[in-house]
C-alpha cells in the first residue's frame, strides 16, 4: 500500500452548532411535538477556542452540525432561542476560512437524530418533509458558497437507537433508500457532493453495496480499539475493507467518546488498508455540545488529531 500523504486530504473535526439530535434522559416528558431544548446549547467563546486550536494543530476542515442552530430564512419555525441569523453564520464562515479551515455543512436527516426538524420530524417521507429538506439543502449550500461536500448524516436509524424516545420512527428497505437517494439528489443538484455515515453497511451489507451510489462520500466509524480482536469490533472495522474493495471514497472516523486511542488508530488502519486515491481524509468527533462544561473533551479530541498527524509528518 502506497504510504505517500496526499496534501489535499481532510483533517476534519465535527463541531456542533445545534444539538437537538438525541433523546436525553434528563429531558422532561412532554406532549409537544419534540422533546428538545428550546434554547441553543452553545458557548461562542468555546467555539472560538476550538477553531483556533484546530488551525494550530494542522486541521484543515471543520464539519458544522447545524441543526436548530440557524434561523433559516426558508424555515424560521425551526429556530430556538439563540439560533444564529444567517448573516452571523456567513460572518463566521468567512472567519473560519481566514484561519485556513474549510467549513462543511452537516444536517442529519436520520430519524434517530432529527429532533431539530421540529414538527417535520413527525412528517417523514411526506410531501411536507421532502419540501422542507429540499429548501434547507438549497439554502445551506448557498450559505456555504457551494461547498465541495454536504454531510447528510443518515446513521443509527434503528428501533434500538430510539427505544427510549417518546416517538420512534424507522424507515425500512425501499423507503430508506428512496429518501436517501432523494437527499443525495438534492445535494448534487446544488453542485455539492453528498457525504454520509456508513453504518447501514454493518447489517445490510449486500443491499448497501448494491444500492449505495459510489459517488457518495463514506464515513464508516469505529470508536473502540483496533487492537481488540472480538467479533463485534472486527465486524465494524471490516466495513472499511468492504468500502475499499468496492471503490468507495472514504473519510474514516474516530472519536474520544469511549477510547482516546480511537482516532490515531483509525488513521493508522486507514493508511494501511485504503488506497490513497480513495482516502479523502480523516474525521475526528467528540459528540459533545459546544459548551464550556465539555471544554476538556474538545481539547482532548483536538490534541488527538495532532497525535495522529505524527504518523504522517
Amino acid at each position: 500500500m502506497e504510504e505517500k500523504y496526499k496534501p489535499d486530504q481532510m483533517w476534519a473535526y465535527l463541531v456542533h452548532l445545534g444539538y437537538n439530535m438525541w433523546h436525553e434522559e434528563d429531558a422532561p416528558p412532554t406532549l409537544e411535538y419534540v422533546n428538545a431544548s428550546q434554547t441553543l446549547r452553545f458557548d461562542k467563546p468555546l467555539w472560538d477556542e476550538i477553531l483556533t486550536r484546530l488551525a494550530s494543530v494542522g486541521a484543515n476542515t471543520v464539519v458544522i452540525d447545524l441543526g436548530e442552530g440557524v434561523r433559516y430564512e426558508s424555515h424560521p419555525e425551526l429556530a430556538v432561542e439563540g439560533s444564529w441569523p444567517v448573516g452571523q453564520l456567513r460572518t463566521e464562515l468567512a472567519r473560519i476560512r481566514s484561519l485556513g479551515l474549510m467549513p462543511i455543512p452537516k444536517l442529519n436527516f436520520s430519524t434517530a437524530h432529527d429532533e431539530w426538524l421540529g414538527e417535520v420530524s413527525r412528517c417523514v417521507s411526506t410531501p411536507r418533509y421532502y419540501d422542507t429538506c429540499r429548501d434547507l439543502i438549497r439554502e445551506v449550500v448557498a450559505l456555504f458558497d457551494q461547498p465541495p461536500y454536504f454531510h447528510i448524516g443518515m446513521d443509527e436509524e434503528t428501533y434500538n437507537h430510539q427505544r427510549h424516545n417518546l416517538y420512534a420512527l424507522v424507515r425500512h428497505g425501499d423507503l430508506w433508500w428512496h429518501d436517501l437517494l432523494f437527499l443525495v439528489d438534492q445535494v448534487e443538484r446544488c453542485g455539492s457532493r453528498a457525504w454520509v455515515w456508513s453504518d447501514m453497511i454493518w447489517n445490510h451489507e449486500d443491499e448497501f453495496l448494491r444500492r449505495m451510489p459510489v459517488s457518495v462520500l463514506q464515513s464508516n466509524w469505529f470508536y473502540g480499539s483496533f487492537k481488540v480482536t472480538d467479533t463485534t469490533s472486527e465486524h465494524y472495522i471490516r466495513a472499511y475493507d468492504l468500502l475499499e474493495a468496492h471503490g468507495y471514497e472514504q473519510v474514516p472516523t474516530g472519536s474520544n467518546w469511549s477510547k482516546a486511542e480511537s482516532f490515531p488508530e483509525t488513521v493508522a488502519y486507514a493508511r494501511e488498508h485504503i488506497a490513497q486515491e480513495r482516502l479523502a481524509g480523516f474525521l475526528q468527533t467528540v459528540w459533545k455540545p459546544t459548551v464550556m462544561e465539555r471544554r476538556h473533551r474538545h481539547y482532548e479530541a483536538i490534541d488527538l488529531i495532532a497525535q495522529a498527524r505524527k504518523f504522517i509528518f
